[in-house]
């Protein structure tokens, strides 16, 4: 796929903008260490040649929010400084591609097929908290499969820090009987998950296509991610998962989500009706019941036992 001319041209400005280490770091993740740079504009080039697109590179960790928001700036793009990370991706790829008739970022486009500016907001809303989902999943699935004893270790480390202080897990798992675990506090939480990967040698593969994951954001701020997939041990399939996340900014680190609250419910194959077959496994949730797994006086999801139709149902 690759960068456009425009594209590379403002990828390097924008890359300009960051600390030499970071860079340096950036290179190695893109290269798989491959490439070695001795400057900074040698690792701006691998960069942008190693990228696949440019949405690709400015979802990288490594550029920040503030990265983005100040080259817009330089470049005369007035965007609103509460603009969330994936925003202002978006007025950057407008900016490149010319679609930005002026330097004033807008929200509203034309109107098309006689949809209301509601209707397209909600629309769009929609797809920037799906991807947030989608780059929080495979974030959080690479990095805790990532801790089993035979896999790839990822650079960043499992822990804690990844959750709140009062954050919940109530873990369902169905093998020939049903058992429930709860949980309450980040170390534990983050010690039950890695126990599952690093002790139980279980890998879990989430299934990111549409059907797989959904992503909402409730009154209260909470953003709601759900998605189902399956349980290896080896090249064995032992059954089918359902994991929903609710999440909430840190103010503290900038473009940071931080995981509060969760329900993990583990089907095992022999505790599916017989004929049930496992295929890709899928969130049976509308949007609107979703947003009412969110208490928010309570802060907690509603009994896992009702999150067993997702299981059941996954065969034809």
């Amino acid at each position: 796929m690759g960068l456009s001319e425009r594209e590379r041209a403002g990828c390097r400005d924008l890359l300009a903008l960051l600390e030499t280490d970071e860079l340096m770091a950036l290179t190695d993740t893109i290269t798989n260490r491959l490439v070695l740079p001795e400057s900074r504009q040698e690792a701006i080039h691998a960069i942008i040649v190693y990228s696949q697109s440019a949405e690709e590179l400015l979802k990288r960790k490594k550029i920040y929010r503030k990265i983005i928001f100040q080259y817009l700036a330089m470049q005369g793009v007035v965007v609103p400084p509460c603009s969330e990370k994936h925003q202002l991706i978006h007025c950057a790829k407008q900016y490149w591609s010319g679609q930005l008739t002026d330097h004033i970022a807008k929200t509203e486009d034309v109107k098309p097929n006689n949809q209301s500016y509601e209707q397209r907001q909600k629309q769009q809303d929609e797809r920037d908290w799906h991807s947030l989902g989608r780059e929080f999943c495979q974030w959080f699935f690479e990095l805790l499969n990532s801790q089993h004893p035979l896999g790839r270790q990822s650079k960043e480390q499992w822990g804690p820090q990844h959750f709140w202080e009062d954050v919940k897990l109530k873990f369902c798992y169905n093998t020939l009987e049903q058992n429930t675990e709860e949980y309450v506090g980040a170390e534990l939480v983050s010690l039950r998950l890695l126990s599952l990967v690093k002790e139980e040698y279980l890998l879990l593969n989430p299934n990111l296509d549409a059907g797989g994951l959904k992503c909402v954001i409730s009154p209260h701020g909470l953003v709601v991610v759900a998605v189902a997939g399956t349980v290896h041990r080896g090249n064995i399939c032992l059954g089918i998962f359902e994991q929903i996340f609710g999440l909430i900014r840190c103010p503290v680190r900038e473009n940071t989500w931080k995981i509060k609250l969760t329900n993990l419910k583990i089907v095992g194959e022999n505790a599916l009706e017989p004929g049930t077959r496992v295929q890709k496994p899928s969130i049976k949730y509308e949007s609107n019941e979703l947003r009412e797994l969110y208490d928010g006086k309570e802060m907690s999801l509603i009994e896992p036992q009702v999150l067993s139709h997702v299981c059941t149902e996954v065969g034809e």
